[in-house]
């Protein structure tokens, strides 16, 4: 992948967010005329929550998009789908908080709609976490795939890194999958020689 050819992927993924932006401020705005006109605005909140989460979810997704190429232009696969994953999380997460707003309305749906964002965000913590301690596992590269290496007592040849774990193959075959936090939080060791499992073809 060229960082040509990823800029234009990026360009094209951010023209597609901009075109659902207006897209959806059109179609909000004609419905609210619609709506005040046929005397039914009294169901308005409902509509614009089912047009949050439609719009949103494409929107995010094109964001997330235009994430993904602009990383890929400069890093490999594995990291720039790290950030998209963030990038969808956090979007998802505005996503649930827009919608609860957009469905009570008012004050009493800005407050629930951020208390419900706060809930969600909660709950999400720990994937973020691993999601960000894989990014930055993944910038820093202390190791690579089909490095031998020994990372919290578990030793073995690393066969996979991702944003939320690396998977380690032990000499008896077992596979471990490392949370990314604990790789970046503890000694990780480098082994000099491979497995003479993994040596013989195992």
């Amino acid at each position: 992948m060229t960082p040509l050819e990823a800029g234009k992927r990026a360009g094209g993924a951010l023209t597609k967010m901009i075109v659902y932006i207006v897209v959806y401020v059109i179609v909000a705005a004609a419905l609210q005329f619609l709506m005040s006109r046929f005397h039914v605005i009294a169901y308005l909140k409902y509509v614009n929550a089912i047009l949050v989460l439609a719009f949103g979810w494409y929107i995010v997704n094109s964001f997330a998009d235009f994430i993904y190429w602009t990383m890929r232009g400069k890093y490999d696969h594995p990291t720039a789908v790290a950030f998209k994953n963030m990038m969808r999380i956090i979007g998802i997460i505005a996503i649930i908080a827009a919608v609860v707003g957009a469905a009570v309305g008012g004050i009493g749906g800005l407050t629930i709609g951020g208390f419900l964002g706060i809930v969600v965000g909660f709950a999400m913590q720990q994937v973020a976490g691993q999601a960000v301690a894989g990014i930055f596992l993944m910038g820093a590269r202390p190791f690579k795939v089909g490095d031998h290496v020994n990372i919290l007592g578990e030793d073995g040849i690393v066969e996979d890194v991702t944003s939320l774990f690396t998977k380690v193959r032990k000499q008896d075959g077992t596979v471990v999958l490392i949370p990314s936090s604990s790789v970046i939080g503890n000694k990780i060791y480098l082994m000099l020689q491979k497995l003479t499992g993994q040596q013989s073809g195992q």
